[in-house]
């Protein structure tokens, strides 16, 4: 089976953010980083080139492919900023009703800003998503 492209790096994720030239948009993610890192209790590693995550998950598929990935974690791109959960949307319903405006994909939520939802609902999704995966690991 190919191994996963996006690996886990010794890159440091805060001279990663430190780059973003969109000075809105770098503030909002150090201050995602933190709230990571509060609910996690976890150090951010850098996944691939642009991920910045915490805690591991191990995965493995019907397909029997498997891999590693990111607990939680998060993307800064261009539209906005992707959060990685890999509880799964559906065990964070009832935060993602509170949260503001956002949208989600695939096993992502997509906001443009931290202005646009609430901090206190968000770091609440981001706690209970982590959980629930360490839950399934035990």
């Amino acid at each position: 089976m190919p191994e996963n492209k996006t690996q886990p790096t010794k890159e440091s994720a805060t001279a990663f953010l430190n780059k973003i030239q969109d000075p809105r948009l770098r503030e909002d993610c150090l201050a995602l980083l933190k709230m990571m890192q509060s609910v996690s209790k976890e150090r951010p590693v850098m996944w691939g080139s642009a991920i910045v995550g915490f805690g591991t998950y191990h995965y493995v598929y019907e397909s029997g492919r498997e891999g590693d990935t990111v607990v939680i974690g998060f993307s800064p791109r261009k539209q906005n900023i992707a959060i990685y959960m890999m509880c799964g949307l559906e065990k964070v319903k009832d935060e993602l009703a509170n949260l503001g405006k956002h949208e989600t994909g695939k096993g992502c939520l997509y906001i443009k800003s931290l202005n646009d939802v609430n901090k206190a609902v968000l770091k609440k999704l981001l706690a209970k998503a982590f959980k629930e995966v360490r839950k399934k690991q035990t």
